[in-house]
């Protein structure tokens, strides 16, 4: 092919639109024509096309002075052209919006690709009102592309990578800071901007609904805590609380018991009643795993389930120091109020609708595995809560072997 800085004389020029013109009686298009005779010249097609339009409207004599066969030549070729417009814009017109409105370059970028080889790219780009260098350009571009499309390319797959592995629930600032703890280097507005272009998006968290029902006529311990939801290691202040989820078989209950210095949650059951048993359960695996020596606080609602006799006698066997807030008031027990939020919101109503009580508790055991030993969460530095708890006994271990 010709350098595209390359100029031909004005007498190529028109002995090279000649040409077409006389070998288009031969040729079911003058396109086709023009395909035949520009590798032989080495000029590109487009240009020996427009090269052509411009000898014919220079040499064009009035249609009057015409005689009758180079009228009827004139119609015909007249005639062909309007035809191969009007095939162009029904072909083109499955790209276009519902409202008419003008596709993305990529798209018409598609389209001119595919129907080149029949109409040739000049002619598409004149029906459809497109600079022919925006195509060429585009298509340059394709082929080789700056060094931002390329590392775009390569964020886009990271960040659609993270989202997918964390339950799509990561908006912009919690895909940043994964990538950043993977070593990626890159800045938190990129990320935004490649999200949106992706449609991807964080979940937002809805209002909240009460599910237990206090006991006034109880006798109930005080509220130790205060709202002031903070543990100066592991093991010293756990909180409780349950909530529902609605099935094809009716509503179950999930409890939750979470320990408040890395927000692991230690111990969580699902039932299908909203029975004391069911609370105790997840006590009792709150305390095996766990198995807390000393000063344990453990702070609820004031909720029937917690406030029986049965649940205190077995948190007083356990030595855990029983703490509940007033009647009420959900900033009492705004951490495990947090924790149901975000489990509502990341798992039961983006996965739902739920089939039966098997199904919500196999995807809860999915999501607390992934919340304690993968999930971000910024009250605590961006990190998971495990890895939270284990910096914090790696400390304690370096310390006494300092001292």
């Amino acid at each position: 092919m010709s350098n595209k800085s390359k100029r031909f004389p004005p007498e190529f020029r028109e002995r090279a639109a000649c040409m077409v013109l006389e070998e288009e009686k031969n040729h079911p298009s003058r396109w086709s024509a023009v395909m035949m005779i520009a590798p032989k010249l080495d000029i590109h097609p487009d240009t020996l096309s427009k090269w052509t339009r411009m000898h014919e409207r220079a040499n064009a004599p009035a249609v009057s002075d015409l005689p009758d066969q180079e009228k009827i030549r004139q119609l015909e070729r007249e005639n062909r052209e309007l035809r191969q417009a009007n095939e162009i814009l029904r072909k083109a017109s499955a790209y276009f919006c519902p409202s008419g409105a003008r596709p993305h370059l990529q798209t018409m970028t598609r389209f001119i690709e595919e129907h080149r080889q029949t109409y040739g790219v000049g002619s598409i780009c004149r029906v459809l009102s497109i600079a022919p260098s925006a195509y060429y350009a585009y298509r340059a571009r394709q082929k080789n592309p700056c060094m931002r499309s390329q590392k775009d390319k390569e964020l886009c797959d990271d960040i659609r990578r993270v989202w997918n592995d964390n339950f799509c629930v990561y908006g912009v600032r919690k895909v940043w800071h994964q990538l950043r703890r993977e070593g990626l280097d890159v800045a938190r507005c990129t990320v935004e901007r490649l999200m949106r272009r992706m449609g991807l998006k964080g979940v937002i968290r809805g209002k909240g609904v009460r599910t237990t029902r206090p006991d006034p006529a109880r006798p109930c311990p005080q509220d130790l805590v205060q709202r002031q939801f903070h543990a100066p290691a592991p093991n010293r202040l756990w909180v409780s609380d349950f909530t529902y989820v609605s099935t094809w078989q009716g509503f179950v209950y999930v409890a939750f018991i979470i320990d408040v210095f890395a927000r692991v949650i230690v111990g969580w059951r699902v039932s299908s009643t909203a029975h004391t048993d069911f609370v105790l359960d997840a006590l009792e695996q709150a305390l095996c795993q766990r198995r807390p020596e000393g000063k344990v606080t453990h702070h609820s609602d004031r909720g029937c389930q917690y406030v029986s006799i049965r649940y205190t006698q077995r948190l007083a066997e356990a030595g855990l120091v029983a703490s509940v807030g007033s009647v009420g008031d959900s900033y009492d027990n705004a951490l495990a109020e947090t924790i149901n939020g975000l489990y509502k919101t990341e798992l039961i109503y983006r996965q739902g609708p739920w089939k039966n009580r098997d199904a919500v508790e196999l995807a809860t055991l999915k999501w607390v595995d992934w919340f304690n030993n993968r999930r971000l969460l910024s009250s605590i530095g961006n990190i998971p809560p495990a890895e939270a708890e284990a910096r914090f006994y790696a400390q304690q271990k370096s310390h006494a072997l300092a001292a």
